[in-house]
């Protein structure tokens, strides 16, 4: 369609994103899966699925120039709009602390969420070992505990509105406590903006489940695993990209 947005779903060889790329087609993009830093930079918007761990997905992304071509993209909430997906959504956030190395050296950071150093960076704060996400919000992306629930959290859950949330252009039409898709054992932690938090979900402890701030969005569970209620919110993203680019 002549007013449809490219929308470049990043591949970090982790995993088939097909899904993700059909279901940005069906609610009306351009899909184009790609590992090329030059496409991604050119974009007209950024999805960043949710494949793998924390470590190895900023890794292979910092290794690639795939981490500074989505920051020059989304110049630090003011550029293209960018969805993050699942682990999508964690690598937005300072550090992360799934598939971290435990052997080899680590940087000691003085800073705790590790402010300056490079995306995938393992660094120690607070007595553990941290890999450096990509920085654009604040805070961490912790194991849920497993004392009571089985962890991972799979299958359907409720997702309830923050105050902030209730009318927010990615949540329209998008009903409180709706049930959608899970999948994961890691959530941004307590240490985040509240701010950013435009919904919240209850499995094991409180999180996000889904976080904007300015052009950055992301959701915990998978629209593109949940119904009519995901395709949704990527519809609303595609809006989003298209009024971003200025197509009618």
């Amino acid at each position: 369609m002549a007013n449809a947005p490219t929308i470049a779903v990043i591949d970090y060889h982790k995993g088939n994103l097909s899904s993700v790329a059909r279901g940005l087609a069906r609610a009306g993009a351009e899909a184009l899966v790609t590992d090329d830093p030059a496409q991604i930079r050119t974009a007209d918007a950024l999805v960043l699925p949710g494949v793998g761990s924390f470590y190895d997905a900023i890794a292979f992304m910092h290794e690639s120039g795939q981490d500074e071509a989505v920051l020059d993209a989304v110049r630090g909430g003011a550029g293209v709009p960018f969805l993050g997906i699942c682990l999508g959504l964690q690598l937005l956030f300072e550090r992360g602390g799934e598939g971290v190395p435990t052997d080899g050296a680590a940087v000691e950071s003085a800073d705790p969420y590790g402010a300056g150093l490079a995306p995938g960076t393992v660094f120690e704060a607070e007595g553990r070992r941290w890999a450096r996400g990509l920085g654009l919000l604040h805070g961490s992306c912790t194991v849920l505990p497993s004392r009571r629930l089985k962890v991972p959290h799979v299958g359907w859950d409720q997702v309830h509105l923050t105050h902030s949330g209730s009318g927010h252009p990615l949540l329209q039409g998008f009903a409180e406590g709706t049930n959608v898709y899970f999948t994961h054992s890691y959530a941004v932690d307590t240490d985040i903006d509240l701010s950013d938090a435009v919904a919240l979900t209850h499995y094991a402890r409180n999180f996000a489940s889904v976080v904007c701030r300015g052009n950055l969005y992301g959701c915990q569970f998978h629209p593109e695993k949940s119904s009519a209620h995901g395709h949704q919110i990527l519809e609303n993203f595609v809006e989003l990209a298209r009024l971003s680019k200025g197509l009618e």
